[in-house]
């Protein structure tokens, strides 16, 4: 037992420096970032009436972009040196691999969290995603909007963007990532980071759309994987494959029965008449 003392000790020792170092990660941030971050509100309502100003510097309301498909929403703002343009550069990696096109599956709405951007700039950011992105027709899909503070504060209060603005530097600590809304303007996925699979974005767009886009394969791929809220990732379902595997055995059974079965009933040809042979006895 005194030989394993030493061990046990330096296991607890691990143990507790692990949960006072998450305890303390809060107050360890920079009072900069502790306001920061991107908490999911799945199921939650955009407040459509917000009005906002597009790229051609008209007014319009939040609405006007929901109704007939899944939107990619992004908060960040145009003049970023650093954090947006990765995002957006993730997102493009992304949206080139997927084989449906924006504009025609799904729509990409970007709002400027700050509002000094004009739409001026917000065309200028649209016009090079535009050429980069690279697929023709696709410009009535891309929405870059920009808008009075209290339209961006609600709206991302509402999808749980929380952000501050940094005078030291004159730029906006904020967090990395992305959401899916449904056609209805409801939050229904969430991914984080810088990298966006495009499977996993696929599936997310499928289901906001309630299935009315995707192919088949989509369709058994969403009952093998499942989101999970905590990681903002889809994961598969071991339980779900299992079954998929024994229904598959199921029928490949039941096919191979029954073509057995059809080829045991067949009636067998009788000889005909003309056919039949003399017996010779044998000595």
């Amino acid at each position: 037992m005194r030989r394993h003392c030493p061990a046990l000790l330096l296991v607890l020792c691990v143990l507790l420096c692990r949960l006072s170092a998450t305890a303390g990660a809060h107050e360890a941030r920079p009072a900069l970032l502790r306001d920061v971050g991107l908490e999911q509100r799945l199921g939650a309502q955009l407040p459509l009436e917000l009005a906002f100003r597009d790229e051609a510097n008209a007014v319009v309301q939040l609405g006007a972009y929901f109704g007939a498909r899944p939107v990619i929403l992004i908060l960040d703002y145009y003049q970023c040196p650093r954090l947006c343009p990765l995002v957006l550069d993730a997102l493009l990696a992304s949206l080139r691999a997927l084989p449906w096109t924006v504009g025609k599956q799904f729509d990409v709405l970007i709002v400027s969290i700050a509002a000094r951007d004009t739409p001026a700039i917000a065309a200028a950011k649209k016009a090079q995603y535009l050429g980069r992105y690279g697929r023709p027709g696709t410009a009535g899909g891309w929405h870059f909007l920009t808008g009075e503070p209290e339209a961006i504060q609600r709206l991302a209060t509402t999808v749980g963007f929380r952000y501050t603005y940094d005078a030291a530097t004159d730029q906006f600590a904020h967090a990395a990532g992305i959401m899916i809304v449904t056609p209805q303007g409801k939050l229904a996925r969430y991914f984080y980071g810088l990298t966006y699979a495009p499977r996993e974005l696929r599936l997310g767009l499928v289901e906001a759309a309630a299935n009315t886009i995707g192919s088949p394969i989509d369709q058994l791929l969403l009952f093998c994987y499942h989101y999970d809220p905590a990681t903002g990732t889809y994961g598969l379902v071991i339980m779900n494959v299992i079954r998929l595997a024994g229904l598959v055995t199921v029928l490949g059974l039941g096919v191979c029965l029954g073509v057995l079965f059809r080829r045991d009933c067949r009636p067998k040809a009788r000889p005909e008449a003309g056919d039949a042979r003399p017996f010779h006895a044998q000595d």
